[in-house]
């Protein structure tokens, strides 16, 4: 393996999907003290979401669809990041449509980039030696299993033909790929289960619960919830899951690690303050639930407690206030639904 390059300056760190509702967060997040290349392709990130940070000096954005080999060395606009020198210090992976609605509508391309263009990821970490961290999901450990606090080490069942196993799977084969270059290479390598996150630029039309109950409230038009109003919830606001996220990077753990709320909220809950935060005076709908929504385990987040020294802390009340604020303020700027997202 070759030895670990010099570091300049800053550190390089490359952000798989940061153009996404994390990805642009995180981008956003890291460069305060690092440089970062940003590199996705648009499938279902938005360039809006960091149109604010092209104009920083130490921002590199990269278009580019992952399952084909990335030469970060021969792209003349990363010249200035020296990665021929330096090369890349950690690589977060990102890039996988994450909504029922995108997974859905992108099978192929969600298979694909949890397997080819994770591989291709992988081997330019061990080129250049880079921690590396593979954002996951709860969809591993199969559907809801009631109130029962899941972690780590649980292994639910997972039917791979069902409308949520294109995603599930994808997962599911995502981890064990990670875990099996660290086993293979000694890859540093980090697995983030990422549950119900939600913030600011979240897409009005990713079919997820909260920004669809928002984009109705906002509209003034009932708001339909998936499930039963007793159904229980939890929910973590997004600069939480950036701070879960870097310190997760920086730890020496290679085992998946939950990041969630340990907070419980029911939907009725949930419709009721997203109703009064839109100031609506809609109706709240229950409806059972597509095939492909299935009702997420609740997290123990003990691991990560203990060992990151991690846990959500802003209230949801806070949280929603903000992200109905934003999503409020985008409803009247929404494109046309034929452009490429």
């Amino acid at each position: 393996m070759p030895v670990k390059k010099a570091i300049f300056d800053k550190k390089n760190v490359l952000v798989v999907g940061g153009a996404g509702f994390v990805g642009s967060h995180l981008c956003e997040e890291l460069l305060k003290s690092n440089k970062v290349i940003c590199v996705d392709n648009f499938l279902t990130g938005d360039n809006i979401n960091i149109a604010h940070l092209l104009q920083n000096p130490d921002f590199r954005f990269i278009n580019h669809d992952i399952v084909k080999p990335l030469d970060l060395e021969g792209l003349l606009e990363l010249e200035p990041l020296h990665i021929a020198f330096q090369g890349v210090q950690e690589i977060y992976f990102l890039a996988s449509p994450t909504s029922p609605v995108a997974y859905t509508k992108y099978p192929l391309e969600t298979l694909s980039a949890n397997s080819v263009g994770l591989r291709q990821m992988l081997d330019l970490a061990v080129k250049y030696q880079a921690k590396f961290l593979f954002a996951s999901s709860p969809a591993v450990y199969g559907a809801g299993t009631g109130k029962m606090l899941v972690n780590e080490s649980y292994v639910g069942p997972v039917d791979q033909l069902s409308a949520r196993g294109v995603f599930a799977e994808a997962k599911r084969f995502g981890e064990t790929l990670t875990n099996n270059y660290h086993l293979k290479t000694g890859l540093d390598t980090k697995i983030a289960r990422i549950f119900n996150c939600y913030g600011p630029r979240l897409s009005l039309n990713d079919g997820r619960m909260i920004p669809e109950l928002i984009k109705a409230g906002v509209e003034d038009r009932d708001l339909i919830v998936y499930g039963r109003e007793t159904d229980v919830a939890s929910y973590f606001f997004i600069d939480d899951l950036l701070r879960g996220l870097i310190k997760l990077m920086g730890h020496q753990l290679n085992q998946p690690v939950n990041l969630a709320s340990e907070w419980q909220v029911t939907l009725k809950e949930t419709a009721e303050k997203i109703k009064e935060s839109t100031k609506t005076e809609a109706k709240i709908v229950y409806s059972d639930r597509p095939a492909y929504f299935d009702q997420q385990p609740l997290a123990d987040i003990s691991l990560a407690k203990e060992e990151l020294g991690w846990f959500p802390i802003i209230l949801f009340d806070e949280g929603i206030r903000k992200t109905v604020d934003y999503l409020s303020a985008q409803a009247g700027l929404r494109r046309p639904e034929t452009v490429n997202r």
